[in-house]
């Protein structure tokens, strides 16, 4: 079920996967501790079979960004991507802090409302680090944990610093700037080849909704998860470290750090590829994460 106010700009979109992923997301209103009311939650759930798959975006970003490899993850198991609070097309109320600890809450009354079972999480970017916070704070919920890429030794954003008032909102609105959006694109992948106008459109459907400035400002302005590092080595379970050979977003250099801090992770490099192996490289993606991950 496509959300509304994507209906119109399926005709914009030109990747067989774009379209796809555009026509399976669904919302699922999801009851917290957070506030009283359920929060209207986004996700998509495509194949069966095996120990799930739920799949984390990075910052800023939404389930169209696993487009690419979610499809050859189902093919073959139960397959759930889902827009972390504060992101994508989850809905951002007003009354709800947009924080790590909130976000943590809300992806666990998720997977207790709709999976209930111990998941591989996948976490890209930012969603490696918000998948690192989960599997400490809930790790009955986690079989596996698979990272690409991740966030976790580096700081936040650099914009982080002008979100202030009265500058976040002009900082935030700066983000928001397609020729912007652009060069973080480019930034992102070794082949600028993938910057095409219809990545460019997936990377940016989310900014119609409502409440995206606010949201932007106040979880920059938490600290995001810059207090995670100290608590890296303290992971316990069987964790696969992917990363792109080319990544000028985060470096490569915490590639290492992450499988020297956690004990007997999988260090796997993407060659020619860089901070997006997931939609750069998604059938070697793809193939590593199942490798790693037979049921």
């Amino acid at each position: 079920m496509t959300v509304n106010f994507l209906q119109s700009q399926l005709a914009q979109l030109t990747e067989a996967t774009s379209i796809a992923i555009a026509r399976s997301l669904e919302h699922v209103d999801i009851a917290t501790p957070l506030r009283s009311l359920p929060i209207a939650t986004a996700y998509v759930h495509q194949g069966q079979g095996g120990t799930p798959l739920l799949l984390l975006h990075g910052f800023d970003s939404s389930v169209f960004e696993f487009r690419r490899l979610m499809p050859l993850l189902a093919a073959q198991r139960e397959t759930w991507a889902v827009d972390l609070l504060g992101f994508g097309f989850t809905d951002r109320p007003a009354d709800v802090p947009f924080d790590p600890t909130a976000i943590k809450t809300h992806l666990y009354y998720f997977w207790k409302t709709l999976i209930g079972r111990p998941v591989t999480l996948v976490g890209a970017s930012m969603g490696g680090a918000a998948a690192i916070d989960f599997t400490l704070t809930y790790p009955d919920a986690v079989a596996n944990l698979v990272l690409i890429d991740s966030a976790g030794f580096a700081q936040g954003p650099a914009i982080t610093r002008f979100l202030f008032p009265p500058l976040g909102y002009l900082a935030a609105s700066f983000l928001r700037r397609p020729g912007v959006r652009r060069q973080v694109s480019l930034q992102a992948y070794a082949d600028p080849q993938f910057v095409s106008a219809d990545a460019l459109l997936c990377a940016a459907l989310h900014l119609q909704c409502p409440n995206w400035h606010q949201a932007m400002i106040a979880f920059t302005k938490s600290g995001g998860y810059n207090f995670l590092a100290s608590k890296i080595a303290t992971i316990a379970k069987p964790t696969l470290i992917l990363w792109g050979d080319s990544d000028r977003i985060l470096g490569t250099g915490d590639a290492t750090k992450f499988q020297q801090a956690i004990a007997g992770s999988q260090l796997v490099w993407i060659e020619r590829c860089g901070h997006v192996p997931h939609l750069e490289k998604p059938q070697l993606t793809a193939a590593q994460i199942l490798a790693f991950d037979r049921p």
